[in-house]
C-alpha cells in the first residue's frame, strides 16, 4: 500500500505527516531529530508496514511540511510537543502504538511515555525505541547540535546542499546515494533569492535558550513503564557510554525492562535504513505486542 501525505490541526496548527500501511493495522509512531523530517523515517516505514503495521511518521511543528510557529518561545518545546502527540492519537483515533524516535523524537516518545505533560498517553504507548537518545545528552555535543540548527547555510545548488548535508550527517553511517538524494530533496526550501537551505524554522533552536534543560528528563524516564530498546550509536557523541549506563540503574532499566543495542559504524544516530537496524526494530516491536 503506497504512503498517504496527510495535514492535520493539532494545537490550532498545521502538522504534516505520512501514514504507511493498512489503517486497521498495529499502530507506529515514528518521530524524527531536531532539524530533521518524518521523510527520515521512509525506509523503516516501509519495512515495518510490510510486515503488518500502520506507521505514522509527524513533520515536528517548524519542520518538514509543517507550519513555523507564531510563538517560538513557549512551542519549541518537548512539553508542546507531546501536546500536539497528544492531538494526534485523538485525531486518528489511535488506542495504543509502539514510538520509534530518533534523537529529539526519542525524548517526545519519552515524555509522552511518562505521562508527566499529558497523563492519558501514558497508558497508551506500548514499547519505546529511543535511536541515539537518552534522559541526558552531552553538553558538547548539543553546542555542536545548536551551532548548526541555528544558522543554516544557504547554497546556490541543490547538489551543494546535498554535499553539506552528507557532511553534517556523515554519523548516519551508510546510505545509498539514491537516500541521500531523497533526504536532501526532502530537508530543501528555497530562500527569496533563490539560495537553498535546510527545510525548519531556524528559531526552533531557542528551545535551547527558552527551555535550557528540556532534554534533561531523568524524571521522565523514572516514570516509564514499558520495554524501551536503546540503539546507541557506537562513535555518538550525544548519548555517551556511562549515560547508556545509568539508564540500566533507574526506570525501565531496574525493573528489566531495557534493551541497549551498540550500533556499529555510526554516531549520532543510525539512520535506521539497514536491514540489521530495521530488523532490530521490528524485533523488539513484535516482542513488545
Amino acid at each position: 500500500m503506497n504512503p498517504t501525505s496527510n495535514y492535520l490541526t493539532l494545537a490550532g496548527r498545521e502538522i504534516h505527516c505520512m501514514a504507511w500501511g493498512a489503517p486497521d493495522a498495529e499502530p507506529v509512531i515514528a518521530w524524527h531529530g531536531l532539524a530533521r523530517t518524518g521523510r527520515d523515517m521512509d525506509e523503516l516505514a516501509q519495512h515495518l508496514s510490510a510486515h503488518g503495521y500502520r506507521v505514522i511518521c509527524p513533520d515536528t511543528l517548524g519542520r518538514g511540511l509543517s507550519q513555523w510557529s507564531p510563538l517560538p518561545q513557549q512551542e519549541y518545546c518537548l512539553a508542546f510537543y507531546a501536546r500536539l502527540a497528544a492531538e494526534l492519537f485523538e485525531q486518528l483515533k489511535i488506542e495504543r502504538a509502539h514510538w520509534v524516535g530518533t534523537s529529539m523524537g526519542g525524548a517526545i516518545g519519552t515524555v509522552c511515555a511518562s505521562g508527566l505533560f499529558q497523563p492519558q498517553l501514558k497508558a497508551r504507548i506500548r514499547s519505546l525505541v529511543l535511536n541515539d537518545n537518552a534522559p541526558e545528552l552531552a553538553t558538547a555535543a548539543i553546542e555542536r547540535i545548536r551551532a548548526y540548527a541555528g544558522n543554516p547555510p544557504a547554497f546556490e545548488t541543490v547538489r551543494d546542499l546535498e554535499a553539506f548535508f552528507r557532511q553534517a550527517y556523515k554519523p548516519y553511517g551508510w546510505l545509498s546515494d539514491a537516500q541521500w538524494r531523497r533526504l536532501t530533496e526532502t530537508s530543501t526550501r528555497r530562500l527569496p533569492n533563490g539560495r537553498v537551505t535546510p527545510h525548519y524554522d531556524p528559531a526552533m533552536v531557542q528551545q535551547f535558550v527558552h527551555h535550557p534543560n528540556d532534554y534533561l528528563i531523568w524524571d521522565h524516564y523514572e516514570q516509564i513503564e514499558m520495554p524501551v530498546l536503546l540503539l546507541r550509536g557506537v562513535e555518538s557523541d550525544l548519548v555517551l557510554p556511562e549515560t547508556a549506563a545509568q539508564m540500566q540503574t533507574c526506570g525501565p532499566g531496574r525493573r528489566g525492562q531495557l534493551q541497549t543495542i551498540e550500533v556499529p559504524g555510526c554516531g549520532h544516530a543510525p539512520a535506521l535504513n539497514v536491514p540489521a537496524q530495521l530488523d532490530a526494530v521490528l524485533d523488539f516491536i513484535r516482542r513488545a505486542d
